[in-house]
């Protein structure tokens, strides 16, 4: 265990986001999402929603701000989005940053296109319909100091 870090952030998960660079994508898919057909790299956190992992990697992971950093899977034609999905995540991320980033809604193809191109896939337990997110990794303010 180590200080600081959430319980919910894995050391798998830890290294991932360690070895992410500016751009890159970390996908928090839902338990319907095909990860493993979608991910290069996969890393399961069943049983763990989406908000929870939020709350523990906002406070670890810079968000791009050159790019819109937050992006979720807009609703097939026909289909209802729960706002209350959006909004917990929202809520997870504004406990960590104010302002909270935009989120962007994209096209259910063009979502499973940048899934593809991810760095990696975390699988949560999350049951929401529509509740896949990916995070677009920015570059920290904060540098390294010699004393």
């Amino acid at each position: 265990m180590l200080n600081g870090i959430s319980p919910v952030i894995s050391p798998e998960l830890l290294k991932i986001m360690a070895e992410m660079g500016h751009g890159d994508e970390l996908v928090l898919a839902d338990a319907h999402f095909p990860g493993h057909t979608m991910g290069r790299r996969v890393i399961r956190a069943d049983g763990l929603s989406v908000a929870q992992l939020l709350g523990g990697i906002i406070p670890l992971f810079e968000l791009d701000s050159y790019a819109p950093p937050l992006i979720m899977m807009a609703p097939v034609e026909g289909d209802q989005l729960d706002p209350a999905v959006e909004q917990r995540y929202l809520n997870a991320i504004g406990a960590h940053l104010n302002p909270i980033p935009l989120l962007n809604r994209i096209e259910r193809f063009a979502f499973y296109d940048r899934a593809r191109e991810a760095f990696a896939v975390v699988m949560t337990g999350e049951s929401a319909k529509y509740g896949n997110l990916i995070l677009k990794k920015g570059v920290c303010c904060g540098g390294v100091s010699s004393a």
